[in-house]
């Protein structure tokens, strides 16, 4: 049996990662907004000893009467319920940066790594849709490079917020009359660019020290942030030449920030179609693509590709476009969707969307749990990634179907655990607690000093 065991996630995406997900027979479409069904599907991961739940979060998209809706709850909220009837996973919810304040995230993040008892994690994005602008009062989104220059100090912030009352501080003396240890608050005064904060959160250091930084990107402001701040990083790669290359870039950025490559799990997005045979498996693929409408081909595609598709002949090849108004966008999303057309030779719009209909630029893998396992144990064994974040077609069945048939091969080849080995998400993770430092103390020594 191998040591080096893999990490996993579950991205839950309601109904299902397939754009035509909801029109499959067995999809829970109707439950999206039921605590009992997102109960059954939290513990469902947890029976298959998953690292951590995922959900994931876009505002301002358009909504459609013939497509899959993107109607949902807010994910803070959603990981906060779930904390109450899960033990061992880890809750992670995506709340963005560029329209929310860091004392915010801050004290919703701190209060359910509480209340969960250590299993809170933040996936930090910056808003790739320019809708989410109009819904704050903003005429315009801000270019991709002042997103990521304001989500980096953000992240700083949080971070002093979520350390700005040592664990210790709770004395709680009922005898000696004292409460709280002031010389163990360290209380954040941040000017900067984008944010003046000055204060500390009302709850102390977390179970975990504090909860775990996830991000998604790989643009080249992406990386750099996930180097200095994450914890665990999401990405999507079709190769394994392109996940190795990124899997050492973004590796080799973490030493000038003092951090060393086991402080980062990198977990690229995995679609999963599973069957006992690979004709079985073939099918279920093949059936969930028949439910897409041509429309709603063209709208999905426009989404992720940032080109307005609406019009275009599904038969005909997908067109090429050079130039788009954000230039500091990298556009990695649509780079990826292009070479898979070129790469697999998809000569039309329908084929590119069938293609991506799940995976949505993520590697897509059907077949029986044998050949599933043999591409994804080739990627970790290889430096190609730590773990995967995995995308069921649809909920409950084709979740199911991975618990069922995915884990327990994983399990027979040593690559995944058979029981958790901690009780927070850190230790499940194998990443080391945050503390405050001796210069942070120092910085606050001289204001303040006592007890209260």
């Amino acid at each position: 049996m191998t040591k080096k065991q893999m990490k996993l996630g579950a991205f839950i995406n309601l109904p299902g990662h397939h754009v035509a997900s909801w029109r499959h027979p067995s999809s829970g479409a109707s439950r999206a907004f039921d605590l009992e069904y997102l109960t059954e599907i939290a513990q469902t991961a947890e029976r298959g000893k998953f690292d951590m739940i995922f959900f994931a979060d876009v505002l301002g998209q358009k909504l459609s009467g013939n497509a899959q809706s993107s109607l949902k709850l807010d994910p803070v909220i959603i990981i906060s319920a779930l904390a109450a009837v899960t033990k061992n996973i880890g809750l992670t919810a995506t709340l963005t940066t560029t329209y929310n304040d860091p004392y915010h995230v801050a004290r919703k993040f701190a209060a359910i790594d509480h209340l969960s008892k250590g299993r809170a994690a933040w996936n930090v994005v910056t808003s790739a849709n320019e809708g989410e602008a109009l819904l704050f009062g903003k005429d315009k989104h801000l270019q991709h490079a002042s997103r990521y220059e304001r989500a980096e100090e953000f992240v700083e912030v949080v971070k002093q917020l979520w350390l700005s009352i040592e664990s210790e501080a709770l004395v709680i003396d009922k005898e000696q009359g004292r409460y709280l240890d002031v010389e163990k608050v360290h209380p954040v005064d941040h000017q900067g660019a984008w944010f003046k904060v000055q204060g500390s959160l009302d709850s102390s250091t977390t179970p975990q020290g504090h909860p775990v930084i996830v991000q998604a990107g790989s643009s080249e402001s992406g990386k750099e942030l996930a180097a200095k701040t994450a914890e665990v990083i999401f990405t999507a790669w079709q190769t394994l030449e392109e996940a190795q290359t990124f899997y050492r870039d973004v590796k080799g950025r973490l030493a000038k920030y003092g951090r060393k490559p086991e402080d980062l799990k990198i977990m690229p997005g995995v679609f999963i179609t599973v069957a006992k045979t690979e004709e079985e498996a073939l099918l279920k693929q093949q059936q969930l693509n028949s439910y897409i409408l041509p429309e709603v081909g063209l709208s999905y595609l426009s989404s992720f590709t940032n080109i307005d598709l609406s019009g275009y002949d599904v038969e005909e090849p997908l067109p090429e476009f050079s130039s788009i108004e954000d230039d500091t966008n990298p556009r990695i999303r649509y780079n990826i969707i292009r070479d898979i057309a070129k790469r697999e030779n998809l000569q039309s719009i329908r084929a590119i969307y069938e293609r991506i209909a799940g995976a949505r630029g993520h590697r897509e893998i059907v077949g029986t749990p044998e050949q599933i396992v043999d591409q994804l144990e080739e990627w970790f064994l290889n430096d190609g990634a730590d773990g995967f974040n995995v995308m069921p077609p649809h909920f409950p069945e084709g979740f199911n179907d991975i618990v069922e048939l995915v884990i327990p091969e994983l399990q027979r080849r040593g690559l995944f655990r058979t029981e958790y080995e901690s009780y927070t998400l850190r230790g499940n993770l194998g990443l080391s607690v945050p503390v405050v430092t001796t210069l942070e103390k120092a910085l606050t020594s001289a204001s303040i000093g006592g007890n209260v």
